[in-house]
């Protein structure tokens, strides 16, 4: 097996680079399972050991593939999941959040049983519940810790002050957030705050969705079911001015001799020591282009040119609605 340098979430230590399962079960158009498991294991041989999934994804499906992908290798695996987005079992469209104690400790034994594990590794809140003090969430995840069931716990797209006081009740290893070139807006309160208290960042959709690899130019391009052509940044006037990152990207990427998607990915990966992308991808072929990324090394000069010719993204991370779940 090879090996990725080794990064820090807090005290957890993690290959520098993760991989995103969630399109392997929704999302991103139809889903191949055989091709996904496949492309799990390509990433434990090259040495990716953080995976990342949720209860959502699916809904559950997604768990129950990363299960039977790592069966006979979970002791490579460092195994992270989510909870607290409520899907409607009749409309999967239609979502709630949930953070009291009882759901979390369900949810908790609801994940173990479709992973087949007797513990995880990171157990994240994926999106904080306004109507749940984070004491009482962050209190019931602890329980998980002193159980044997989850070894270290994270956060998901909260805000400074709900940081803050969800170590106070525990440690946190690791804030889950999107973090690219085209969204930045968490550098100036959410990663200070997170070091400050020594926690990690996991940056997902470090290719901005896969925008940034500039496969896709309109609407069009995206499969039947694919989310992103519902999304703000992949629509109209937003898309078209947005064009302009990739073209830039694939202007400095050519001169290094990488893909924008590398050069894209490099730039997250300097961010810092503390920081572990988890770029998301079902296949073989894409996982190779990423993780040749995870130790592309690049100057302070190519850092600020990079910077200096892509503006960040127009248009919002996600729809009005979704967008009100975010930084709470």
């Amino acid at each position: 097996m090879s090996a990725l340098p080794t990064r820090h979430l807090g005290a957890l230590a993690t290959s520098a680079q993760g991989l995103g399962c969630m399109g392997m079960s929704e999302f991103y158009g139809k889903g191949d399972e055989a091709e996904s498991t496949a492309t799990i294991h390509a990433a434990l041989d090259a040495g990716v050991t953080l995976l990342d999934t949720a209860d959502m994804y699916g809904p559950h499906t997604n768990e129950v593939l990363v299960g039977k992908a790592i069966r006979d290798r979970r002791d490579q695996v460092v195994l992270a999941t989510k909870f607290g987005v409520v899907r409607d079992p009749d409309d999967p469209t239609r979502r709630g959040i949930r953070g009291d104690a009882e759901y979390v400790r369900a949810a908790c034994e609801a994940s173990l049983r479709r992973l087949g594990v007797d513990h995880i590794d990171l157990y994240y809140q994926h999106r904080v519940d306004p109507e749940v003090p984070i004491e009482d969430t962050v209190g019931a995840m602890a329980e998980l810790v002193a159980a044997g069931k989850v070894r270290h716990l994270g956060l998901s797209e909260a805000g400074p002050d709900t940081i803050r006081r969800a170590a106070a009740v525990h440690p946190i290893a690791a804030l889950q957030t999107e973090w690219s070139l085209w969204s930045r807006d968490l550098e100036a309160e959410i990663v200070p705050t997170c070091r400050s208290l020594g926690i990690g960042v996991v940056a997902y959709s470090p290719l901005g969705r896969g925008f940034l690899t500039g496969r896709f130019t309109t609407p069009d391009d995206f499969p039947e079911g694919d989310f992103r052509g519902a999304q703000p940044r992949f629509n109209g006037d937003n898309l078209r001015r947005n064009q302009a990152i990739v073209t830039a990207l694939r202007e400095l990427a050519s001169a290094r001799g990488v893909t924008a998607g590398q050069l894209a990915l490099a730039w997250v990966q300097s961010r810092g020591e503390d920081v572990v992308p988890i770029p998301g991808t079902k296949r073989r072929t894409y996982l190779a282009e990423n993780v040749a990324a995870a130790t592309l090394a690049l100057s302070a000069q190519e850092i600020a040119e990079i910077e200096a010719a892509v503006p960040e993204a127009a248009g919002t991370r996600y729809p009005e609605a979704a967008m009100k779940q975010l930084g709470i």
